[in-house]
């Protein structure tokens, strides 16, 4: 097996094997982080398919159970790495989104990067977002809105941060198939990222 594989059986949507052939790569000394890896690009083709109407909502879903499933067996063997150091960072879906693919990944990503990540799930209203930032004292926020009528959401997330007068100790980060750098500035983000690994990079940046 190789880690090409991974990646294709999950493209495939292969529920029965992908736990299989992971453990396979586990056991042959693979490196966990590159199979991370060939997940994430199998989620991201996966997602170019959604965009492009040749996968349609029925297989997102399937694929989101398919990752999840994988997590399972991968994630206790991902080292964390001392860049995360612990930091907190809050990470949700807006309010009026339900789609989570995207967030969990990055979320396992960071995770397995060290920083401790406080997943408030999907459909998030504004004033759970803040208390969460509250209780927390997380630096970074990561917003995830797939959907064009959910996106003005972050705006209100932000203006609601403020009003906690909480905006200057966070740093938000937003992602999502309508979303681009000029509009997430537009609703008040610090930082966009248009898929999962470039989310990664760009929270190690927000915290350098």
């Amino acid at each position: 097996m190789t880690i090409k594989n991974v990646k294709d059986v999950l493209i495939d949507l292969d529920i029965e094997e992908i736990v299989n052939l992971i453990q396979s790569e586990l056991d042959e000394g693979i490196n966990p982080q590159e199979i991370m890896n060939a997940l994430t690009e199998g989620m991201n083709v996966i997602g170019k398919l959604y965009e492009d109407q040749e996968y349609y909502l029925a297989e997102l879903v399937l694929a989101g159970e398919i990752m999840r499933q994988a997590m399972k067996t991968l994630e206790p063997h991902l080292k964390s790495d001392v860049k995360g150091s612990g930091k907190t960072i809050v990470a949700t879906t807006v309010r009026g989104d339900n789609h989570d693919i995207g967030k969990n990944i990055l979320i396992t990503m960071l995770r397995s990067n060290g920083f401790n990540v406080i997943d408030l799930g999907m459909d998030c209203p504004a004033d759970k977002i803040v208390n969460a930032v509250k209780e927390s004292g997380a630096m970074v926020l990561a917003l995830s809105s797939l959907l064009t009528m959910s996106m003005e959401e972050i705006s209100v997330v932000d203006k609601a941060l403020k009003d906690a007068k909480l905006r200057d100790q966070v740093k938000i980060i937003v992602g999502g198939a309508p979303l681009n750098l000029k509009l997430a500035k537009k609703l008040g983000a610090d930082a966009y990222a248009e898929d999962a690994v470039s989310g990664l990079r760009k929270i190690m940046e927000l915290f350098d």
